[in-house]
């Protein structure tokens, strides 16, 4: 067969593909890609609501210029307030950058190891969690032990459980993903059993430890351990397409403002929220940026090097079949050409 005929085979098949693909890639999805950029980050946030988001904030912090802050949709559908870009909102696993830093310090005042054992700390584990004597703590903070992931229960976001004991019940015994340090996969458990072993080693809630080290540290007055903390009228409402009712009363994890989020990023990435030697465990540890999902709500938090700023989003509606999901993704690329125009 000549090169020529070869490569016009090659090109076909490619073409092929790429319309198959495009047969099965959402039309919500693709008509995000191809929509021309809108001219200001607000005209996008209303792109966004036509999308389907009931609400989205947008926070920007760019060195040299002040912070700005965005808006669109409900705040509260049913009562019709509008969406306010001070709101506070469940952040997710955000929280886990919240929870490596705590990690972080408590490594440098020797108060826990990155090379101990699960065993080492909760011994009460041992033969009911696969491997236990062989996960370590950087381990759990990288994703690496092998844990199952409790959230990866069936059926398990219909009705998420309170307690840790009730969320580790659903993978004790369960056969481990793979030998520790030898993958990686996002698991909730790994968290949860941080949380645990900082609790236990503080002699009381990590939060306190993470509300005096980071958020007073910061002056962050606007986050919290929980829905439980705050004054609901505060919190933006979160939808999940097909459920008829406002999720914002559901108690899932730490709750934030944009911005709170956002200078909380800003001093992990520039070091002004580490004390000696703290950073250099970091940077060996975990991410300087994350996502995060919970029923109603999602959020993206990243800080961008080249053009020095933090960008943090928050999206009020999420969905079965995870369509939201890489919509918000899609958002926030727009936005953040829009952004690098220099143009807001």
């Amino acid at each position: 067969m000549s090169k020529k005929r070869t490569k016009r085979i090659i090109q076909f098949v490619l073409l092929t593909g790429t319309v198959i693909s495009l047969f099965f890639v959402p039309w919500i999805l693709v008509k995000a890609w191809i929509l021309p950029l809108p001219d200001t980050v607000q005209e996008q946030l209303e792109e966004a609501v036509d999308e389907g988001f009931a609400g989205i904030i947008v926070y920007v912090d760019q060195a040299g210029r002040p912070p700005a802050f965005f808006a669109a949709g409900w705040h509260c559908r049913e009562n019709k307030i509008p969406a306010d870009p001070h709101a506070l909102f469940k952040i997710a696993s955000i929280s886990k950058l919240y929870t490596a830093v705590a990690v972080t310090k408590l490594v440098q005042d020797g108060r826990l190891s990155l090379d101990k054992t699960l065993a080492d700390y909760l011994p009460e584990l041992i033969g009911r969690i696969e491997n236990a004597d062989r996960i370590t703590l950087r381990m759990l903070v990288q994703h690496r032990s092998g844990i199952p992931n409790y959230t990866d229960a069936p059926d398990y976001w219909a009705s998420p459980k309170g307690s840790y004991a009730e969320k580790l019940n659903l993978i004790l015994g369960l056969p481990a993903d793979f030998a520790p340090g030898e993958g990686y996969a996002y698991c909730n458990t790994n968290y949860l059993l941080l949380s645990k072993i900082m609790d236990q080693v503080l002699d009381h809630p990590h939060f306190e430890f993470i509300q005096e080290r980071i958020l007073d540290r910061l002056q962050l007055k606007h986050t919290f351990r929980s829905v439980g903390d705050v004054d609901m009228k505060d919190v933006m409402s979160g939808y999940h397409v097909g459920y008829p009712l406002d999720l914002k009363t559901d108690d899932i994890g730490m709750v934030a403002s944009a911005e709170d989020v956002g200078l909380f990023l800003r001093a992990l990435n520039d070091g002004s929220l580490f004390d000696a030697g703290e950073q250099e465990i970091y940077s060996s540890i975990y991410e300087y940026e994350h996502k995060g999902w919970v029923p109603g709500y999602q959020s993206i938090a990243k800080y961008h090097k080249d053009i020095d700023a933090v960008v943090v989003q928050f999206t009020s509606t999420t969905d079965p079949k995870m369509y939201n999901w890489n919509l918000a993704d899609i958002m926030y690329g727009r936005a953040m050409k829009i952004i690098r125009k220099g143009r807001r």
